[in-house]
């Protein structure tokens, strides 16, 4: 069978899966739609959170950046798993007592005040919108190499998809689906990672057999090194970045994971706080299992990327790779007509720069070293994962399979962040703000035209994208770390926090990060392009400049809460409650 048809297939029975949960779990009060009614198992939870936490990002794009980065991917590692514990430990317990539905409730309560509730949701609205856009490019990309249609048609597939989920259910649909799109996802992940690692070394275990030898006696490590090497990249296992940056990046990351509203939301679906911790703890278990197998996952694919494609006639090319390059994320110009593919790092061929300073007759440069060629390939680093089984030559049914785990991947995340902005609007601004005594029927009527809304702007996003999947949404996080952690931390910790300091901080740390984000990484369209790395502050990318603006932030709050006038007495009386281990009767906001 071919892999269309295998993709139509697998995909098929995951999706009927997914809808008849839906269907059967579909959400009868706002409670349901919200916290799917407060009663899930924390087995169950912990399998769902840990399918909202994995997004199309940590599915299909992280072990691409980590194949193309090397040593300086593992900042998406440690930051991503590293700030789960922080979630876990330091902040998920708290608000679960605390018994607030969403972020934006429990700072406009914390902070007694309608205008911080206001910033919240604004800041909530902005990172969830920057992540999603993520979510939706995966989703087109999957669509649209499996089912051979371009990638505007492939997000506009996936919106309609993720609109029937994010409708019916609510979060009751959303739990139930994600348990059961947690189990596709991660076997369509681990099948093909175990496959090529026998292949290669031997090894059943593709976290050890990343570090066993190859048939030759060597390392698989050195051999990818030396092939890095050889073709002017900079050795796999050695990084670029500097020290600063990378713990930067990794602190901002794992800020912003703990700040994410969409994991938060999950907390309060489990009935009691004992439970909450332990589903955090399942959570992190069943989510390394993923991260520690994306490092093998993207040392496997790189190395089978060069060795099958470079010095390669384009004629004696696998099929797969054409099939990639009607999607155009991957191509191939043949610069020195000679029938073959060159893969270089153009800047430089076995350490030498490639050109010299001296210019030829007509205005142009001259190559050093005439052997090296110029660099004649172009790989989009999101298809690493999805491309590996082919790229390896594994049965059909498993690359069917891995085109259905990307999806549930990116279909998981997608509307469980759906969600949360639409609660941003129903719950926290209609019903909080703007009507109180609204009725269930009309503030769910009002969730489910702001999912619809959200949809569409999210697909706008997923066909014009910024940059690729992981990079947006590092950028998601460091906005969730300027803003939202913060607040929380502060809110929990230190009773003395007022409203005056915590607006002023959310204020500040998000305005920088957002300044900082568009001088020097986006650009504003038409106006300035984006700054180079020369200009950096203190040596700082965009995705790490979420820890200073996080610094401003605490700083700015803390000093501004000292010069003004404590918060009301009851509010610090809640504050010394939340930290009263449970069992003592759960904190209740009156």
């Amino acid at each position: 069978m071919d892999v269309q048809l295998w993709t139509w297939i697998l995909v098929g029975i995951s999706f009927t899966l997914y809808f008849g949960i839906a269907i059967w779990a579909r959400a009868s009060s706002t409670k349901d739609f919200y916290i799917a009614g407060g009663g899930v198992s924390p087995l169950a939870n912990g399998m769902a959170t840990a399918a909202d936490w994995m997004s199309a990002a940590s599915f299909i794009s992280m072990a691409g950046l980590i194949s193309f980065s090397g040593y300086d991917g593992s900042v998406y590692l440690m930051g991503w798993t590293g700030g789960y514990v922080l979630l876990a430990l330091l902040l998920a317990p708290y608000l679960r007592k605390f018994g607030k539905f969403t972020v934006p409730d429990f700072i406009g309560d914390r902070y007694y005040s309608n205008s911080a509730r206001t910033i919240a949701i604004i800041c909530a609205l902005i990172v969830s919108f920057t992540y999603v856009a993520g979510q939706m490019r995966g989703v087109g990309i999957v669509f649209s190499q499996f089912l051979q249609v371009d990638i505007t048609k492939g997000v506009l597939i996936g919106m309609a998809v993720v609109l029937v989920f994010a409708f019916l259910g609510g979060m009751k649909g959303i739990t139930y689906t994600q348990v059961a799109q947690y189990c596709v996802l991660i076997f369509a992940f681990m099948v093909p990672a175990i496959f090529i690692s026998i292949q290669m070394t031997g090894n059943p275990f593709p976290q050890i057999g990343m570090g066993a030898k190859v048939e030759d006696g060597t390392f698989l490590l050195d051999k990818l090194d030396q092939l890095h090497t050889q073709l002017g990249f900079k050795e796999y296992t050695s990084g670029t970045k500097s020290t600063w940056d990378i713990f930067a990046i990794t602190l901002a990351l794992m800020a912003g994971t703990s700040g994410l509203p969409h994991v938060i939301v999950r907390f309060f679906t489990v009935p009691k706080v004992k439970d909450a911790r332990k589903s955090a703890g399942y959570a992190l278990l069943l989510i390394a299992i993923l991260y520690t197998t994306a490092p093998a996952v993207a040392v496997f694919a790189r190395t089978n990327l060069i060795t099958t494609v470079n010095e390669t006639a384009y004629k004696e090319l696998p099929e797969w790779f054409k099939n990639w390059e009607n999607t155009g994320l991957i191509s191939w110009t043949d610069k020195n007509n000679d029938g073959k593919i060159q893969y270089r790092n153009s800047e430089a061929v076995n350490g030498k720069p490639l050109f010299t300073d001296k210019r030829g007759a007509n205005g142009e440069r001259i190559i050093s070293n005439p052997s090296a060629a110029e660099n004649e390939l172009y790989v989009d680093k999101d298809i690493m994962v999805l491309a590996n089984p082919e790229i390896a030559q594994l049965p059909n049914w498993v690359i069917g399979l891995v085109a259905a785990g990307g999806l549930a991947a990116a279909l998981s995340t997608a509307a469980g962040l759906l969600l949360v902005i639409s609660t941003s609007v129903s719950h926290d601004l209609v019903k909080k703000q703007l009507k109180p005594n609204i009725s269930d029927k009309g503030e769910l009527l009002i969730a489910r035209i702001s999912i619809l809304v959200a949809i569409v702007v999210a697909g706008f996003f997923g066909i014009y994208p910024p940059g690729f999947v992981a990079a947006v949404v590092a950028l998601a996080f460091g906005l969730a770390a300027a803003s939202f952690f913060p607040a929380i931390v502060l809110g929990i910790f230190d009773k003395r926090m007022n409203r005056q300091g915590a607006v002023t901080g959310m204020i500040a740390g998000i305005s920088l990060m957002l300044f900082y984000m568009i001088r020097f990484k986006t650009g504003l369209i038409g106006i300035m392009d984006p700054l180079p790395e020369s200009e950096w502050w203190f040596g700082t990318s965009p995705e790490g400049f979420g820890v200073i603006a996080m610094l401003v932030n605490f700083i700015l709050a803390i000093v501004i809460s000292r010069l003004t006038p404590a918060p009301p007495e009851n509010v610090q009386q809640i504050v010394e409650d939340i930290r009263i281990p449970s069992g003592a009767g759960e904190a209740q906001m009156h």
